[in-house]
């Protein structure tokens, strides 16, 4: 029977082996979690008790930008208290795990191809982690990893909040290189990834959001008592509304500016475009809050 990603990565989360192990054991087991970790414990590969069991909650979340710019990353390492998100050791780990993804192409928002990637010692990122792990007698576990690639006309922005308990990373695309190649556009970049930190945008568009999510909110509006008091055959429209004021507060382009209410980010990104020559584009961000 095929063997799903989610099903190795529950495994290796329950019992700290490696991918590999997990793979094979869930294939034995016929796909049958509690046996594929008694068979990996059998083969003493998996402990009862181990740290991998405990919850990580704690950590930071780190950015690393390449030299010219192009590539950029944000990484999510936990651990399970604040005291060892603190401590120089980790925070160096954390740092060194942040700049091996910069360099990692698998990294792309893909945590398993990371951690089976090659550390410079020769073992995989995993077992590091796993070293990491015995060394400081807490889980670690690298929760989040995003690795953004842009073109010549395009930028990479990062941004670490409260001491890296929250972290942005924002790709905006101009139609020319002069464009995003422009200083108000840069300062606009980092407004932008200083708005996403504090307001927590779902998605840049309308389109982004899923329309199970919309029609769910739509139900919800027509079923409340305040539409249903109003006469039937306006009660289409003020849900209309409503749902207009549902994606203001959740779609990126269509939210007040942090700093300016008034302004939508939309707005904002297109003016900026305009004023440097052009047009310009939000194509994506992500956004990391630790033990979120």
């Amino acid at each position: 029977m095929a063997i799903s990603a989610s099903q190795v990565m529950e495994l290796r989360r329950k019992t700290n082996a490696g991918m590999m192990d997990c793979k094979k054991a869930l294939t034995e087991a016929e796909g049958d979690l509690d046996l594929a970790e008694e068979i990996l414990r059998k083969k003493g590969i998996a402990k009862a008790g181990k740290k991998a069991d405990r919850v990580a909650a704690e950590g930071t979340i780190n950015a690393a930008v390449s030299a010219d710019g192009k590539t950029a990353v944000l990484v999510e390492v936990s651990c399970e208290t604040d005291f060892v998100a603190k401590n120089d050791n980790f925070q160096n780990f954390a740092s060194e795990i942040t700049q091996l993804a910069l360099d990692c192409d698998g990294a792309d928002n893909n945590v398993e191809a990371f951690l089976a990637s090659q550390h410079p010692s020769g073992d995989s990122i995993e077992e590091v982690v796993k070293a990491k792990i015995a060394e400081v007698g807490e889980n670690i576990v690298i929760r989040n990893v995003a690795r953004f690639q842009t073109s010549e006309a395009g930028s990479l922005t990062s941004y670490l909040h409260m001491g890296g308990k929250v972290g942005v990373l924002v790709e905006l695309v101009g139609d020319s290189v002069a464009v995003i190649d422009n200083d108000a556009v840069r300062t606009l970049a980092k407004d932008i990834t200083l708005h996403i930190a504090a307001i927590n945008p779902q998605g840049i568009a309308r389109e982004d959001i899923p329309a199970e999510e919309v029609e769910k909110e739509r139900a919800i509006l027509a079923d409340s008592d305040e539409v249903k008091s109003k006469p039937e055959q306006i009660r289409d429209k003020i849900v209309d509304g409503k749902i207009n004021k549902f994606f203001a507060q959740i779609c990126l382009l269509e939210q007040g500016f942090v700093k300016d209410p008034d302004t939508t980010v939309g707005k904002l990104v297109e003016t900026t475009g305009k004023a440097a020559g052009g047009s310009l584009t939000v194509k994506r961000f992500v956004r990391f809050a630790v033990g979120g």
